[in-house]
């Protein structure tokens, strides 16, 4: 479980994408998008451009921006890899990161 608090920007969420065997995955070539939705939604709360940290480590980041987490709860998150050949692939491959958006005191 990953945690923020509401409204918070920081820290970014960093992870290194793994294939079905635990193996990083050599992202060199690739983009990297990611998304989040509240746990039970059918739309994404968040549809945004990661960061390759380490291509070939498969060390991806994505930098939280204003309203990403103004809403308190549980999420679902995960990164799309569109790789240089065009191939699509999202991780985790099963299930997703889950997020926690909780509040604060007043």
């Amino acid at each position: 479980m990953f945690y923020m608090k509401l409204n918070n920007t920081s820290p970014a969420l960093q992870v290194t994408l793994k294939d079905a065997n635990g193996t990083a995955v050599d992202l060199t070539g690739a983009s990297v998008r990611f998304h989040m939705r509240a746990v039970g939604a059918t739309t994404a709360k968040v549809d945004a451009a990661a960061s390759l940290v380490s291509a070939a480590s498969g060390i991806v980041k994505y930098a939280w921006t204003a309203g990403d987490t103004d809403t308190a709860g549980r999420y679902e998150a995960e990164f799309e890899v569109t790789f240089g050949d065009s191939a699509v692939e999202t991780f985790p491959n099963r299930g997703f990161i889950p997020v926690m958006v909780g509040a604060v005191i007043a």
